[in-house]
């Protein structure tokens, strides 16, 4: 009898000895499987015959202590270990890893769990696992807000368009040096040559300019065919726009003063130096003048074809180097806004040192857009100055204390007309210019620092944060958020039913699946461009197939060894 029960007890041995092989060689094969969590097999022993169960000691006895014979080894347990795998960079942005506790919920058939981030996008450009499991998480509203608590199928359309934002709101930077020279003086050009009426008599701004001439017989502008001026000066060295009038026979001398003040930006209800009025003027003695604005930023000149026409007899100049030029501190600054369509608006503002005192100083500024459609095209006829301002959009002044701290600012509310352009017709922008500072520096300088609008954009790339979320990057360089991962965290992981292919089924001692964003209530971080690695210590495995293997070999011995004893018994008969 104790001889047969010591052959089921080597073959006890056998068997858990094979089943932890068995564990080992498959740590083993999976030493490099994405995210693979290896398992241990625990032993323990059968249960026990006992010969005698022991007695306490008494007067007369010392006391016995039970005689059990054991009946082997059986697995209690074949455990997983879910600690951390070592993570590696693979540059593949759709491969991710945890850092820390959590799964990756993907949904099949039913919604399971994972560690291998090995994730790929579909022709659906959605995320899925390499046997084809949705990934998991929370989608974005147009706002890219996420709708937190509402599980979903992730994805990053290529086809996602970001609608323009018009411009609301420009910041700008700089410091306007107060040491400069004030602004004195302006540009002066000055027709050569007289025009009259043909009596020898100068014009008035009412007369029509085709009885206007040069040499008191040829009209100088054709009253029947249609002619057109052509204006595109510069201004401070920089090429203003050019701006055409079609003359008709109604036109008068003032529309010409008036076209030539637009072309050329000249804000005629801005105060300048004394005896230097801005705008364009007709002399008593028939000469038409120009004064633009003071600063070495608003230098004018009409250089070359900068003033003509499509009428040859029309000989009408203006001396391409100005009689008196602007000096003083002044600085200048070009940037771009956009409109209702994204589509991008260039901004100029100009600002010159006005005044200082012991109050601290002023600064005036213009700013202009060739883009306002006023710019584009000269209507005569216009009542009061802001009728034939064209590319100027603002103007205004700022002042700075002693300390050179921005005090008071005006003008700074600017509205581009963009009518006929599709477009919101009146587009307010704030202009702020809080930031600047009135500092003695060795030039002035103005930039714009920020703005708030931009163009129409479509998706060109998307990157995904520690936090899961995952934002998409757009060609007009805006950012925007198109959903986040969740995670799913156990309170006993080692409770989860292992599927196979790594995926994991909650199971009656895993716990219910909490469910939130990475980084939250205790979760990992999501490492993109990272996978994890497997948990295999190569060397403990090593060391278990030796012990396990040695322990099988002598739990043969046992059998073998009860064979030989079995044998001489049964020889003892004969």
């Amino acid at each position: 009898m104790a001889l047969t029960s010591a052959l089921f007890t080597g073959l006890s041995g056998l068997n858990v000895n094979q089943t932890r092989l068995n564990v080992v060689g498959n740590n083993i094969a999976n030493a490099n499987t994405v995210a693979f969590k290896s398992s241990r097999a625990l032993f323990a022993p059968q249960f026990y015959v006992t010969d005698r169960a022991g007695g306490p000691p008494n007067a007369d006895f010392g006391g016995a202590n039970p005689s059990q014979r054991g009946l082997g080894a059986t697995v209690t347990a074949i455990e997983k270990d879910f600690s951390q795998g070592t993570l590696e960079t693979t540059g593949k942005l759709t491969d991710l890893a945890i850092d820390g506790n959590g799964f990756f919920i993907i949904e099949g058939e039913e919604l399971r769990y994972t560690r291998d981030g090995a994730f790929t996008l579909n022709a659906n450009n959605q995320l899925v696992t390499q046997r084809g499991d949705y990934v998991m998480g929370y989608a974005a509203d147009e706002n890219g807000t996420i709708i937190e608590g509402q599980l979903t199928r992730l994805s990053t359309p290529t086809d996602s368009i970001m609608q323009a934002q018009p411009t609301s709101r420009v910041t700008m930077q700089g410091n306007l040096n107060p040491d400069g020279d004030l602004s004195t003086g302006a540009s002066v050009l000055t027709s050569p040559t007289t025009i009259d009426i043909g009596t020898g008599l100068p014009p008035t701004t009412a007369t029509l300019l085709s009885n206007v001439s040069l040499d008191g017989s040829t009209p100088l502008f054709n009253g029947t065919t249609p002619d057109t001026l052509t204006i595109e000066g510069t201004k401070g060295g920089r090429t203003l726009s050019e701006l055409s009038f079609e003359l008709t026979p109604t036109s008068t001398v003032q529309d010409l003063l008036d076209f030539i003040n637009q072309g050329l930006q000249i804000k005629t209800d801005e105060p300048g130096p004394p005896g230097f009025p801005p705008g364009a003027t007709l002399l008593p003695d028939g000469r038409i003048t120009i004064i633009g604005q003071p600063g070495t930023e608003n230098a004018l000149s009409l250089s070359g074809t900068g003033f003509r026409s499509t009428n040859p007899a029309m000989t009408l100049s203006f001396a391409p180097d100005a009689t008196s030029n602007p000096v003083g501190e002044s600085v200048t600054t070009s940037f771009e806004v956009y409109d209702s369509l994204g589509t991008p608006v260039s901004v100029n503002v100009t600002a010159y040192l006005v005044s200082k005192d012991d109050t601290g100083s002023t600064w005036n500024f213009i700013a202009s857009s060739p883009e306002n459609t006023r710019a584009q095209t000269f209507v005569p006829g216009g009542t009061g100055p802001t009728a034939y301002y064209g590319a100027i959009i603002s103007s205004g002044t700022l002042k700075f204390d002693t300390e050179g701290t921005l005090i008071e600012t005006t003008g700074a509310n600017i509205t581009l007309d963009r009518s006929d352009t599709g477009a919101v017709p009146a587009q307010n922008v704030t202009l702020d210019f809080s930031a600047l500072t009135g500092l003695s520096a060795n030039k002035s300088s103005l930039v714009m620092d920020n703005q708030d609008g931009f163009a129409t954009g479509t998706i060109n790339g998307f990157g995904i944060s520690p936090d899961g979320i995952i934002t998409g990057t757009y060609s007009n360089g805006q950012n925007k958020v198109l959903g986040r991962l969740a995670i799913a965290q156990f309170d006993n992981p080692a409770g989860l039913i292992d599927e196979g292919g790594n995926v994991f089924a909650p199971g009656g001692n895993s716990g219910t699946p909490i469910i939130s964003g990475p980084l939250e209530f205790n979760g990992g971080a999501i490492r993109s461009g990272t996978l994890e690695l497997s948990n295999v210590d190569l060397s403990r495995e090593f060391i278990n197939m030796i012990i396990s293997s040695t322990g099988f070999t002598a739990a043969s011995r046992v059998i073998s060894t009860s064979d030989q004893l079995l044998t001489e018994l049964l020889n003892t008969t004969r």
